[in-house]
């Protein structure tokens, strides 16, 4: 059997707890499409010494592994502002693509995340999600996440930073982020985890029953 769920929306929304969620409950694989961004963007900064270079990303997205993916330290607020930038070449986009088509179609069901995934990675998905919430909803939740780990985290520089990345996400060239127009919004701003989760398992059990 294959099915499956792409989950689109901005940094900090929600979709990531929503992906896993889904993925558990009708037991999909999962993929957390970011990482891939952030596991070249992390790898590209280290190998330009801070700076990232086009073609450097580009080799690193050729031949990046599973294993890359389970770094520590992907998750930091340097390495997706990295990932953001990495996500704006086309050859980097290009060269990643395979893989994430290649798991959307596994035997068993998958659940992917990200930020073109119902518009380009997978636009014939059975289910199509935008996970989204306010942007002051999304700023606290990132700032809460990141001072957990760095007490010195100033919620203005969260904020700017995620500005800055739904800019540049939303208005590359590229498979740019937005909403599929047939994409079920899910808008997290005033739901607890618990209850974002159940609207979308709900939205994806009606359309796994008729598949």
């Amino acid at each position: 059997m294959q099915f499956t769920v792409a989950i689109d929306g901005p940094a900090a929304a929600g979709k990531g707890t929503v992906a896993r969620a889904v993925a558990d409950e009708f037991g999909f694989a999962h993929l957390d499409t970011g990482l891939l961004y952030r596991a070249v963007g992390a790898k590209a900064m280290m190998r330009g010494r801070g700076v990232i270079d086009a073609e450097i990303a580009e080799e690193i997205a050729k031949t990046l592994s599973e294993e890359d993916l389970t770094r520590e330290g992907l998750r930091t607020a340097r390495v997706a502002q990295a990932a953001s930038k990495v996500a704006a070449l086309p050859a980097v986009r290009a060269a990643l693509l395979a893989f994430q088509k290649a798991f959307a179609k596994r035997k068993g069901g998958a659940v992917l995340d990200g930020r073109d995934i119902g518009t380009v990675i997978c636009p014939e998905a059975e289910v199509k999600l935008y996970v989204t919430a306010s942007d002051e909803v999304r700023a606290a939740r990132r700032y809460a996440e990141l001072k957990a780990k760095n007490p010195d985290t100033l919620l203005e520089t969260v904020a700017m930073d995620l500005r800055q990345r739904d800019i540049r996400d939303a208005s590359r060239d590229v498979a740019p982020m937005r909403a599929s127009d047939d994409a079920l919004l899910l808008d997290t701003s005033e739901l607890s985890i618990d209850a974002a989760v159940a609207e979308a398992v709900a939205l994806v059990k009606e359309r796994f029953g008729k598949a």
